[in-house]
């Protein structure tokens, strides 16, 4: 088990801790079975309880994806909201909004994974929640670039293809980040910012 998986510090705000037991858990078995290979019985053994205790809490394996999903994305949503309205330059917020998020899916790369790479097995009405606040978070990534381009502090060919490129640059530490590696979630922040400055930054 994960530091992150162990602590369950993503996830202090849900309630009771059997309900918050299932969620950790549920990343856990997601992140390494994937979550059509895991079962409610794989879940209901991590968290220590029978698999007739998960249904109190959660009536499906796919509600439990839902709750992990729509906090991952609404977490997301704040940081990324927060850099955008923050004081300060184009560059100087995008490099915010940047180190956040590379830092967030650093630090908690089990939850991340399950969160950026299982959408597709929601249900419709769920995927269709999520996928509103995924575009949301686009939204704020988009704004920043856009200003920057107005500002010309930046020169890019097409501002939408550049906000996915960021966010995908961004989401995909979650695939690879080693708490064991040589750097920190900070450092990696720091370098991913500066990497996507020169992206989009004006030449001299």
């Amino acid at each position: 088990m994960t530091a992150e998986a162990a602590t369950g510090e993503a996830w202090g705000d849900i309630t009771p801790d059997a309900a918050r037991r299932l969620v950790v858990a549920a990343v856990q078995a997601f992140a390494e079975r994937g979550y059509h290979a895991t079962t409610t019985r794989d879940i209901a053994g991590r968290a220590g309880m029978s698999p007739a205790a998960l249904y109190i809490h959660y009536k499906t394996k796919e509600e439990l994806l839902y709750q992990i999903s729509k906090v991952g994305h609404q977490r997301s949503l704040a940081m990324l909201a927060e850099a955008r309205d923050a004081g300060g330059g184009a560059a100087e917020r995008l490099a915010g909004a940047v180190r956040a998020f590379v830092r967030w899916h650093a630090e908690h790369h089990t939850t991340g994974r399950v969160v950026q790479y299982e959408l597709g097995a929601l249900a419709p009405e769920h995927y269709t929640e999520i996928v509103a606040l995924r575009r949301q978070s686009e939204d704020a990534i988009r704004s920043i670039i856009k200003e920057g381009v107005t500002e010309g502090v930046f020169d890019v060919p097409e501002v939408s293809g550049t906000t996915l490129a960021v966010l995908s640059l961004c989401i995909d530490v979650a695939r690879w980040f080693n708490p064991e590696g040589r750097r920190t979630p900070d450092e990696v922040g720091a370098l991913y910012a500066d990497l996507v400055l020169r992206m989009v930054r004006q030449a001299d």
